[in-house]
This record gives structure tokens, sequence and C-alpha cells, in this order.
């Protein structure tokens, strides 16, 4: 047999019996004084048995989160020492073992310097108990190193994460919730780690959008990157869009938001300029206040004519972005003239574009909507202070307030009726989560008179504001 199996096998008399039992660490007890223990403490053998490295950790945090919750400390003695970013932090044992990070170096620390793990361990946790505080002797002093690489640790944050042990409460600053957050993750320490979430959660905002989403796909937190891109979708268009911080927002999180079908956007020349806006701040490093639309577009334009944007080298890996964009819902005149002033698309594209613009799909905040001679007038009510409704309404060219407006650049259909289907979406922020109200995809054909005239009603009942409201529509084939 090999050393190994003689080993495993080795049989050692414990007391008057003759046991079987282990003769290395980190089992050294024999197995029935083992069971014993661990059936004690409540912890699986079998298991135990698997994973020795685990060993006992979470039953000594739930021996300790019991026994010593909100408790105060009666020594203002530290029975540990954790060696960390160049300082000696003083700990306390019940409020060490919150952190498995910290409890595994201390049991790992413990077994190690001692010939008898358990026995220390058995008399750790009766020196501890509650019930034994008036026989209670000195702990023996244990120093624990971590050595932590992540950038975002910070000593101000690290010694807020290790203040969390002791005080519940803790406030987290907007500045530190970052260091605060990746402390947490290193001392896997899951009640502070989700304080921060929330924190952040609330605090989303254009400056702090890029770096919570990063820290979301850092430390793999769905619930984070999640609202992160929903707080985006939402304000993209009408907030970001007009803030230096534009250009901080990562190109995988942009082209995520730009798939959404909750993408909000007054319309969708408004969501193209912002995407230009974008590309224009990634190329121009040094501009740290938002340009002109018309400079803008007289960067682009500045390339040569023989090839667009995205057809060049810096513009290929740009592409999924742009295809993400409706760029079929650009109806008006003067906007479809810019797309090909700009020289940014391809050709292809823009042949595309116009040749399906019969089936445009339209998504507008203005009252009045004009696809090829079929007016529709958006209208949405306020009834009290939760209540709303919101609805489209075909117009006659003729009873149209500013006809010389309304006909620039555009035809006049005199068809009596027209086949649209359309869907109507609201959402509105409340406590932190978005409530979303929307009709089905509704086939209806639209004449010149009620009720035929009338789309359906969404009717909505939210004491969130702002409402964004957005208006799809299209023309099948008649």
């Amino acid at each position: 047999m090999s050393n190994t199996h003689r080993a495993r096998l080795e049989r050692r008399i414990a007391g008057s019996t003759n046991r079987w039992r282990f003769p290395k660490q980190p089992f050294t007890g024999d197995l029935l004084s083992l069971s014993q223990m661990f059936k004690a403490l409540s912890i699986d053998f079998e298991e135990a048995l698997r994973n020795p490295d685990r060993l006992y950790i979470s039953q000594i945090q739930k021996f300790f989160c019991e026994n010593f919750k909100n408790k105060d400390i009666q020594s203002a003695e530290a029975d540990v020492i954790l060696e960390c970013l160049g300082f000696k932090w003083e700990l306390h044992q019940p409020q060490l073992f919150q952190s498995e990070t910290l409890a595994k170096l201390y049991l790992k620390a413990l077994m190690q310097g001692t010939t008898y793990p358990l026995r220390e361990l058995e008399e750790l946790l009766r020196a501890q108990s509650p019930k034994k505080t008036k026989e209670k002797s000195p702990a023996k002093r244990m120093i624990i190193s971590l050595k932590i690489n992540d950038p975002l640790v910070t000593k101000v944050a690290f010694a807020t994460a290790l203040k969390n042990l002791y005080v519940s409460e803790v406030e987290i600053n907007l500045e530190d919730v970052l260091g605060v957050l990746a402390s947490a993750h290193i001392l896997q320490f899951s009640g502070l780690f989700q304080r921060c979430v929330d924190v952040m959660i609330t605090r989303l905002m254009p400056s702090t959008i890029k770096n919570f989403y990063e820290a979301g796909c850092k430390y793999k937190e769905e619930q984070l990157t999640t609202a992160c891109e929903k707080w985006l979708e939402m304000n993209l268009v009408p907030l970001v869009g007009m803030q230096i911080h534009l250009r901080k927002i990562p190109q995988d999180l942009l082209h995520k938001v730009l798939k959404s079908p909750r993408l909000f956007t007054f319309s969708e020349f408004r969501l193209l300029k912002t995407m230009l806006l974008w590309v224009f701040l990634q190329l121009n490093y040094k501009i740290q206040a938002i340009p002109t639309h018309e400079t803008v577009m007289t960067f682009f334009k500045s390339f040569p004519e023989n090839c667009c944007f995205l057809d060049r080298d810096i513009g290929q890996s740009l592409r999924p972005l742009f295809l993400c964009l409706r760029l079929h819902g650009i109806t008006k005149g003067k906007d479809l003239e810019v797309l090909r002033y700009i020289n940014f698309f391809p050709e292809s594209w823009l042949n595309r574009v116009t040749a399906n613009h019969y089936h445009a799909e339209n998504t507008t905040y203005s009252k009045m909507i004009a696809v090829y001679g079929f007016f529709f007038k958006i209208t949405g009510l306020r009834h009290d202070t939760t209540s709303y409704s919101f609805y489209m309404q075909r117009i006659k060219h003729t009873d149209l307030e500013s006809p010389f407006v309304a006909y620039e650049h555009k035809p006049v259909s005199l068809r009596a009726a027209r086949l649209v289907k359309y869907e109507i979406r609201a959402q509105a922020l409340v406590d932190g989560k978005w409530q979303e109200f929307r009709t089905n995809q509704i086939m209806q054909k639209f004449g010149l008179t009620k009720p035929s005239c009338k789309s359906h009603i969404l009717k909505i009942q939210t004491v969130g504001i702002p409402i964004y409201v957005s208006f799809a529509f299209i023309f099948p084939p008649s």
C-alpha cells in the first residue's frame, strides 16, 4: 500500500478505547469525538470531511451573530490584529466572524498555531459563550494578514467596512461607496455589500452611472447592472445626452440600452444626435464642454467624401451601435437632408431608409405627427394627481392650426381611411422601481371622423413624476 493509504487507515489509541482517528490536520480527533462535536455545532459531518477548508465557518458565524448581535464590546483590548494596507487593525472575535474572509484567516491561523486545533476551537467557543461570562479567560491574541490588490479599496473605505462589523448602520458616503463595496466584496461581508448596492442604485446620475455600472460588472452584481441599464434607458436622451458625462458611457452599456424596447427618446432624430455627440466626444478628448450641434455636424462633414464615416477604420467598431437605431423613424425632410449631409452612413443604409419610408415607425413627444400626408395629434391628459390618460387622433389636413408649417416638405394624403398598427407605452419611477404601462399592439383603421379617428386610450394610475410616454406606430401594406 502507498504511504498515503497507510496514513489514512492508521489506527491510534484514544483514551481507554481503540477508535479510528485521523493522524494529521485538520482532523486530529477520533471519528466518534468528531461526530459528536459536529453534531453539537450543527455541522454536517460528511460535508465537513469533504471540505475541511470550510470547517466551522458558517456555524461559528451563526453562533456569534445569535449570541453577540448588537452587544457592546466589554473590553477595549483587541484579541485579533489584522495586518492590511500597511496598517494594523485591532479587532474582536465576535465581530470578526461576521466576515467570511476574516473568519477563514482566523481559523487558518488557529489551526496552524496549535497541535490541537479542535481543542482550541472548543475553548474559544466556551470562552465566548454568554453563559460563561464569569469564567471567561483572556483570549489568545492572534495576528492575521490580508493582501488586497483591488485599486478601488482605499484605507478610508476599508476602515468604513471594518467599522460596520461593530456598528450596523454606518453612514456610507457617495464618494466612498465604490471603495466600501470593493472592501465588502473582499471581506465577503454580504450585508454591507447589499447596503452599498442599495445606495448606488438610489444615487444613479450622469456623473456616477459609468463607475457604478463597471463595478456591477466587476463584482457580477446583476441587480446593480440591471438598475444602471434601466436608468440609462430613461435618461440617455433627455439628461445624459445634454452633459459632458455622456463621453464616459461604456460602449457595451450603450449597446444594451440602444437594443432595449424601453429606451425613451423624444424622437428618433434626437436619439441620433445624442449618438453622434457620443462619437464626437470619444474622438475629441480635450473638449470639456458640450459642443453645439453645428460643430458636431461640421466635424463629420470634414472627412473626405469618398468614404462615409462608418466605412472607415475608425468607424467600423461603431457599426453595431448605429444598427440599433430606427433610422426609418426619421421622417422630417430637413432631418433626412442632415443624414446625407454629414456623410456618416453608408449609401445602402440611406437608400433603405428612403425605400421603407412609407412604413416608418414614429416615436415622438410633439403634439402633431405627419407621415406622408397622414396627420396625428398626440394627447396626454392629467385628470388628477395620480390619474393620466394618453391617446392619439387622426386630424384632417384642413383642420391643422398652422398649415404652412405642417405642409413644409410633406405631402398630403386624401385617403379617407388608413390601417395603422400602434402601441402606447408609459413608464414612471416610484420608490426606486419602474412602473410600466402599455397597450397591446393594436391594428386599427383610422378615419377622419369619430369614433374611427381616435385610438385606444391608455389609462394609468401612478404617483411617479415625470412620466415617459412613447407612441409607436407603423403603416402596414393596405
